[in-house]
């Protein structure tokens, strides 16, 4: 009840009342204007003779539709803060034959020209909703309307103030002053309810606007493919650095270091050579240093060793050897290395593309270190299914919650990377917990 009584007193309320009120006389001028020039369009191309006549008034009535369209969508904006972008502007080019098929088969255009013929009821529908509002505030000025004009009826007429009602059927008289206030609680009652009528009609048409007025389907999946292509390209970008800064900062540093005492031990060798075949000469040869070679020999050992095993972390960096196995076994690897007792439910009749599998790894192996380094969790689960034609991995934890998606976090880094193949990262982490972080894959790339 107490959002009932406060919502005709929202900003909310009064600017979807606005909407509808300023939305109407584009609506109504709109769609009979573009009836008109679109009925007169498929009239002409009826005839031969008046083809061209008919294919330029169905261009013009493209042109009134995106305009319309437009206007409509920046009341959409501007009232109920809708951000449907705008589609892209048509540029036909080539010869003028095609340039009037382009424009002819404008597909933006000719969903703006739905959205305006359907806007005319919504916009009949919306003034009605304004109707609601403004029968309930006459209503609720009837006493004061009594006090100050009385009530004189007209010869004739039934005597008594007439309660206004949003309904098509007339209201009861209200025949002296203490029966105004009937006409308040009526006026109360529909005020009340007006929010609401007005909500339903501009939630339908915020449907309406971002099916038909949006850039469309084909457009969206043209930008997202063009973000996911840029995204794949940084991060490629980004671990071809990371792998050259890992070789030169480690690997390259150990491997020459190793080339170093090699060479170290060399010229200790061949110096000794060189005192053995000049023993002739009168002096004694210098004695070798073998434990300064066994220290070189040690030294050249252990940068070796770590040379291999900063290899052998860089190649499994970028692909884990344990997923030659699939992803089931790849992750009870993951788990029982895990410092947080891990509770693992693999159920994957179909195996992935390897690309799949691997970024599915690495997301079960972000999250799992998360976990363990934030979320101060004393259990963990990571469950990986399949349901049509998906991959489906949830990693939760049982820690105090409030992991954030947003830019600078690694979770935006992942969703990047699952973003690369159309996939989908939800993230539920309230603060006090627990945290659930779902990661949505297809089963090929």
């Amino acid at each position: 009840m107490g959002a009932v009584g406060r919502a005709p007193l929202t900003r909310r309320a009064w600017a979807e009342a606005a909407y509808c009120l300023t939305g109407f006389p584009p609506a109504l001028v709109g769609g009979v204007l573009l009836a008109v020039v679109l009925a007169l369009g498929a009239g002409f191309t009826v005839s031969v003779l008046f083809a061209v006549l008919g294919a330029l008034l169905f261009i013009t009535g493209l042109h009134l539709a995106r305009a319309l369209g437009g206007v409509h969508r920046r009341l959409a904006a501007l009232f109920l803060g809708d951000g449907t972008p705008a589609p892209p502007p048509l540029r036909p080019e080539g010869r003028w034959v095609n340039r009037l098929d382009a424009r002819l088969s404008d597909g933006v255009g000719w969903r703006a020209a739905a959205y305006v013929l359907a806007k005319l009821p919504v916009g009949c529908l919306g003034a009605y909703a304004v109707l609601w509002w403004l029968v309930g505030l006459i209503n609720l000025t009837a006493p004061l309307r009594w006090a100050l004009f009385g009530q004189r009826p007209e010869p004739g007429s039934p005597e008594g103030m007439p309660v206004l009602t949003p309904f098509f059927f007339g209201g009861p008289d209200a025949d002296t002053f203490g029966g105004t206030f009937l006409a308040v609680a009526v006026g109360a009652g529909i005020v009340l309810g007006a929010p609401w009528v007005t909500r339903l009609v501009t939630e339908a048409d915020r449907w309406l606007i971002g099916a038909l007025l949006g850039p469309g389907q084909l457009a969206d999946r043209v930008r997202d493919l063009e973000e996911t292509r840029a995204l794949a390209v940084d991060d490629s970008v980004a671990l071809l650095r990371r792998v050259e800064r890992d070789l030169h900062d480690g690997a390259q540093v150990r491997l020459v270091a190793v080339a170093m005492s090699l060479d170290m031990i060399r010229q200790r060798l061949a110096e000794s050579e060189a005192a053995d075949d000049g023993q002739g000469g009168g002096r004694g040869s210098a004695p070798l240093d073998v434990a300064r070679l066994r220290q070189l020999v040690d030294g050249a050992h252990h940068h070796a060793t770590e040379a291999l095993t900063e290899l052998r972390d860089l190649a499994r960096g970028i692909h884990p050897p344990v997923l030659d196995d699939g992803l089931p076994d790849a992750l009870a690897t993951l788990t029982a290395r895990s410092s947080v007792p891990v509770d693992l439910v693999t159920e994957i009749p179909e195996r992935p593309t390897p690309a799949i599998e691997t970024i599915a790894y690495f997301c079960a192996a972000e999250l799992l270190a998360n976990v363990i380094k934030h979320s101060g969790a004393r259990r963990a689960s990571i469950t990986v299914a399949q349901l049509d034609g998906r991959l489906f991995l949830q990693v939760g934890d049982d820690g105090g919650g409030g992991a954030d998606a947003g830019a600078g976090s690694g979770l935006a880094g992942l969703l990047q990377r699952v973003r690369t193949v159309d996939g989908r990262m939800d993230v539920r982490s309230p603060e006090g917990g627990p945290t659930a972080v779902t990661v949505e894959l297809p089963l090929h790339a």
